[in-house]
């Protein structure tokens, strides 16, 4: 089923970018795009064989939406087609929902910023799915089987469903930015009330701009995002020089690369079998005699024939001894065994 995979992920794209213009997370709101688009004909067409494989490839692929780091819109959409397509499947028994233990905790917080913010709606349908046990807890995301890839390819997050980093400017406002202001200028009161005029320079251990520069962070950081989901001409030309540096470096490093191999290609080197068999010559000492021709040659040490016959000086009579070839009948005799005459036998006459 891989085949459809990417059909299958477009589709969904383009149901949840459509409930994304609306700006609206109400459950009528998707349920109209959903007739719009006939959503529920993904199933028609399949074979009997093919039905269960076909509503776990879909159901994977809508449960990715439900989880962050999508924005919450996007996790709510994800929540109405992972419902919508479990009741229009057409495998029976029904095929359930995978969640994973580790992202039980992602589905609680989601849950609490539903009731939190009062849409009912949200809360109503995740309620209905484990009433109807649409949700079947496992260990691992993906079924894990035998000969099976252990990194399975992702493929890329559709950024316009991203959720903006928006946490500076929440933790940052207008109140505590007051709130922070008075505790400083309290801060400074009673410092001054304690120390002289001319107090010590260790004693000021908070910037007195410590409000302005807060706030102007959060401002520069905002700034910054509207910049990024915006097309600048100056960024464009800030990549163009990005990649021509880029190429700067690439041939210099080519360069530095030919250089090497060419240095290194000319030095002779000896094959493994036989480098421990190389003559060192000491060129400090006078009695390295002749350089050998190469470096593979080598020094043979004397036969022991040859060296026998330069530390051995035979005179005399013993040559000739030395040269008759020596018999030995027997290496040993018994001293006890007395010698008799040597019996002649009669041969046998046919």
């Amino acid at each position: 089923m891989d085949f459809c995979k990417k059909q299958v992920k477009s589709d969904c794209e383009q149901l949840l970018s459509r409930f994304q213009t609306t700006e609206s997370v109400r459950f009528q709101v998707f349920s109209q795009i959903w007739r719009e688009l006939k959503f529920e004909q993904i199933f028609y067409g399949t074979r009997k064989h093919e039905k269960r494989a076909f509503s776990r490839l879909v159901l994977d692929l809508a449960y990715s939406y439900f989880l962050p780091p999508f924005s919450f819109q996007i996790r709510v959409g994800g929540l109405y087609l992972l419902y919508s397509l479990f009741h229009c499947q057409t495998a029976s028994p029904p095929e359930q929902i995978r969640l994973a233990l580790k992202d039980w905790e992602d589905v609680e917080k989601f849950e609490k910023d539903a009731v939190d913010a009062q849409h009912l709606d949200v809360i109503f349908i995740l309620r209905q799915l484990m009433v109807h046990k649409a949700f079947h807890f496992t260990a691992m995301p993906t079924m894990l089987a035998f000969q099976k890839k252990r990194k399975i390819e992702q493929s890329p997050l559709c950024e316009e469903f991203m959720e903006r980093a928006s946490r500076p400017q929440e933790l940052i406002n207008i109140e505590l930015l007051e709130e922070l202001s008075n505790i400083h200028n309290l801060y400074d009161k009673m410092k001054a009330s304690v120390f002289s005029e001319k107090a010590d320079s260790s004693v000021k251990l908070i910037s007195t701009e410590l409000i302005p520069q807060l706030r102007s962070s959060v401002v520069d950081f905002y700034k910054w995002q509207q910049r990024k989901d915006g097309t600048d001409e100056d960024e464009d030309k800030d990549s163009g020089e990005g990649t021509s540096s880029q190429q700067e470096c690439s041939r210099r490093a080519e360069l530095v690369a030919s250089i090497k191999s060419k240095a290194y290609g000319e030095a002779a080197e000896a094959s493994k079998s036989r480098r421990h068999r190389q003559v060192e010559v000491d060129f400090t000492s006078s009695k390295a005699g002749r350089m050998p021709s190469s470096a593979h040659s080598r020094i043979r040490p004397l036969s022991l024939k040859t060296r026998t016959s330069e530390t051995v000086h035979i005179t005399g009579d013993m040559w000739k001894e030395t040269a008759a070839s020596t018999q030995i009948n027997r290496l040993t005799t018994l001293a006890f065994a007395p010698e008799g005459k040597r019996r002649n036998y009669k041969r046998f006459k046919w």
